[in-house]
């Protein structure tokens, strides 16, 4: 069983799994340990991770990124159109309810909604994860941002199921952090006096604060705040903007009237950011960024903070509601720890710096690879297969959710806050309703004010079918509601009852009255238990119906497939190209494979790989299936194997024969030896080997000579297959004979000694259990 921890990021994700008694981050195809957060559709196939940044600036129209920020929103989202729509070039589309996307795929117009497109990315994660593990890939832990709400949480649920991934759990991203870091702690106080870290990530779009209390065997989130639209990606428009109008100005060129000259300044003014991260100036320079036109020019830090202050000024906020939520003062937080791509910019540490006065900033995690890893460290508590240190994880919510209902006679409230903000999870609370017939309750964010761009607030509605009668017809029955908020923090509606008392008979209860006895004591008063009694009720919420998700299931199979169709068949037509010039090139004179062939046999090759050639660069040669490459490489390798044969036989014949002589004159040397530890062996069977190895001394060297005699262009007579097969009967024929033990005498005592095949029974002392034996739970190694 894997185990899988993911970072799903804006710009790029990160694959964690457990093994080797630790962590690892895993590297994808192209040998890069973070996957381009994007999907991408052609006219035959998808580009998903590296495959869709690779074609990202001739293919933008088609290209989706920001995936991680459209799950579980509407097309009317202010964040959608106010912010999303900035960095994704796609036609976003209305999908039944959420926003999608709208591509060419296969040839025609097709729309795919956020929740697909964060399947497909999941699946290429997956596949990666197998790849690099060697066995399938099903449970999983995703971390996400804190600030996700109810229906952004199921829409990655329901994104993992359709990939045919088991989520375990949904872990906000500063808690995999926290994790990570206080699990390989050994020197933790205890609970009475905890450790707090501050944890500040500035990633590519977001900032995340969480101030955590760690202490033996335990963290517990104190607070967080999040502003959810400020990272590296704002810094890289802000110089985008910057750079293009200055390039209008001095060039005469509108960089934001094209789509893929925007791909190319933005890509060096992330570089340009990089750069200035470590240097006080650094040049930009933008070849044919449009209309033939290289672009240069040049930036110091200073003009980098002047451009981005309204950015800057951003930081201090998150970092001052995360204190005064937890209630500490600053001397109480012992360290404060960065992560973060973008916290490596001097501007942005200064701000945070700013926050902690008198404090040092640490960076002793990863900043690029916190969040995996604390999420691997997850998957890993929750799996059966790794034994992990105990580690108790206390998180909370950030909204606070109420729940609100029809009032019915004399009610007033209409509402209450169940879960209120920083509320721990995972929570159960039970509510109690008085009601004579069916009714309706709704669960709702309290404060919608506080919610991502424009989401509704609404989360989810119970609906009690009936209410049975417990009491008189006027009476109202108390109902039961149970209510929970899980660990991937997702609200449900758990279970709704009624309880009543009811009389229980004991055994002594039951037993007849004694007959003819008299002024028998009174019978003992009936015992009573609570009963709960269950109400049927229906509920509904954003999660996907079953129906639907294996609907789409099916078709992520179907386009899978045909992905992977596409892949081999590019391989074999590659297959066969690769073959044409390598064997055209080998067969030239004075080239390995011409000494072994004749004229007609290279006459005949040469033709049909220029045959082969013509077809596979004509129409008909570059759209083919993958049978018709199958086939033709066939044709060629018909001809082709036989030489090569002979090629190969002629380097690896002389290895063979030495091998096998080296045997040979091993065991005649044995068996013709006077040696004591040879002395027990028969003559006869010692003859026998010396007679086994001179008949295959005599075939090997009969064989060489024949060999020697023939030209190269003919098959040969003595092929490496059957010295090594000679070889293998030598080895079985004469180590048994060889390696014979000595056979043991009994002496007067009955101490066995050299010279009898029979020995005395001996009680062997009882075997260690050996290492590996019946294997249990793998164990990680935390300290």
């Amino acid at each position: 069983m894997a185990v899988v921890g993911v970072d799903f990021g804006t710009l790029a994700s990160k694959i964690g799994v457990a093994r080797h008694r630790g962590i690892d981050i895993i590297a994808n195809e192209v040998s890069n340990r973070a996957t381009p957060s994007l999907v991408a559709f052609g006219p035959k196939q998808r580009s998903i991770g590296e495959s869709a940044k690779t074609q990202e600036t001739s293919n933008f129209k088609n290209t989706i990124g920001s995936l991680k920020r459209l799950a579980g929103r509407t097309l009317n989202d202010s964040d959608v159109q106010n912010i999303e729509k900035k960095f994704i070039n796609a036609t976003l589309v209305d999908v039944q309810g959420t926003v999608g996307v709208e591509v060419n795929y296969l040839g025609e117009r097709q729309s795919f909604s956020a929740t697909q497109l964060v399947a497909m990315y999941l699946g290429r994660l997956r596949d990666t994860a197998s790849a690099e593990l060697k066995t399938s890939v099903s449970d999983i832990v995703i971390a996400v941002p804190g600030w996700f709400t109810d229906v952004q949480r199921r829409a990655i649920h329901d994104a993992a199921s359709i990939a045919g991934l088991n989520v375990l759990r949904l872990i906000n991203d500063t808690t995999a952090t926290a994790l990570g870091y206080g699990i390989t702690k050994s020197d933790l106080p205890e609970a009475d006096s905890p450790k707090h870290v501050a944890f500040v990530d500035v990633g590519h779009s977001s900032m995340s604060v969480a101030i955590v209390a760690f202490s033996k065997g335990q963290l517990t989130v104190k607070s967080t705040a999040y502003d959810r639209n400020l990272g590296g990606r704002d810094i890289d428009f802000a110089l985008v903007r910057h750079f293009a109008a200055e390039f209008k100005e001095k060039y005469k060129i509108d960089v934001l009237s094209n789509p893929k000259a925007v791909f190319r300044l933005a890509a060096m003014c992330e570089k340009l950011k990089k750069v200035l991260s470590a240097n006080a100036e650094a040049p930009l320079n933008v070849e044919s960024i449009m209309n033939d036109v290289d672009a240069a020019s040049k930036l110091t830090r200073e003009g980098l903070e002047e451009l981005i202050d309204d950015v800057l000024s951003r930081v201090v906020p998150p970092i001052e509601r995360a204190i005064a939520d937890s209630g500490l003062t600053l001397a109480e937080i012992d360290s404060i720890e960065l992560i973060g791509g973008s916290s490596r910019i001097p501007a942005v540490r200064s701000r945070i710096a700013s926050c902690f006065p008198g404090k040092t900033l640490s960076t002793t995690l990863n900043q690029d690879e916190a969040v995996a890893r604390g999420a691997t460290f997850s998957c890993a508590m929750l799996s059966p297969v790794f034994r992990v240190r105990d580690f108790a994880v206390s998180d909370i919510t950030h909204f606070p959710i109420k729940i609100q209902w029809e009032p019915t006679g004399a009610e007033e409230d209409t509402e209450l806050v169940v879960f209120g903000q920083g509320n721990p999870i995972p929570s159960t609370k039970i509510l109690s309703f008085y009601r004579k017939e069916a009714f309706e309750v709704e669960a709702l964010y309290a404060e919608p004010d506080l919610l991502p761009g424009s989401i509704n607030p609404w989360i989810a509605k119970f609906s009690a079918k009936e209410v049975p009668k417990v009491a008189s017809e006027d009476d109202q029955t108390q109902v039961k509601l149970k209510t929970r908020l899980n660990a991937n923090g997702m609200f449900s509606f758990e279970a709704a009852y009624v309880e009543t008392r009811e009389e229980k008979e004991s055994k002594e209860d039951a037993a007849p009255p004694m007959e003819g006895v008299e002024g028998q004591a009174p019978a003992a008063p009936k015992k009573k238990k609570v009963v709960k009694h269950d109400i049927r009720f229906v509920v509904g919420n954003s999660a996907m119906d079953k129906s639907v998700i294996e609907t789409l299931k099916e078709q992520e199979n179907s386009m899978w497939e045909n992905d992977k169709l596409v892949k081999d068949t590019e391989d074999r037509k590659n297959a066969l190209e690769e073959y044409i010039y390598d064997t055209r090139s080998k067969l030239s004179q004075g080239e390995r494979f011409h000494p072994y062939s004749t004229s007609s046999e290279q006459s005949a090759l040469l033709d049909l790989l220029l045959t082969q050639e013509d077809w596979l660069y004509s129409e008909a040669g570059e759209d083919a299936t993958k049978s018709a490459y199958v086939e033709r490489l066939s044709q060629c390798t018909a001809l082709g194997d036989p030489i090569a044969f002979r090629y190969r036989e002629s380097q690896i014949r002389a290895s063979s024969i030495a091998a096998l002589r080296e045997t040979l004159n091993n065991y005649m040397a044995q068996a013709t030896s006077g040696e004591e530890k040879y002395a027990h062996i028969d003559e006869k069977d010692k003859q026998a080997v010396v007679e086994k190895v001179a008949v295959v001394q005599k075939w090997l060297d009969d064989m060489v000579v024949k060999q020697g005699e023939m030209e190269k262009w003919k098959d040969p007579v003595l092929k490496s297959e059957e010295i090594g097969k000679k070889r293998d009967e030598v080895i079985y024929y004469a180590t048994p004979i060889l390696n014979k033990p000595k056979p043991k005498v009994p002496t007067a005592t009955g101490t066995p000694t050299p010279g009898s095949g029979t020995q005395t029974p001996k009680e062997e002392p009882p075997k260690e259990k050996a290492e590996g034996e019946a294997p249990g739970p793998s164990e990680m190694d935390v300290d």
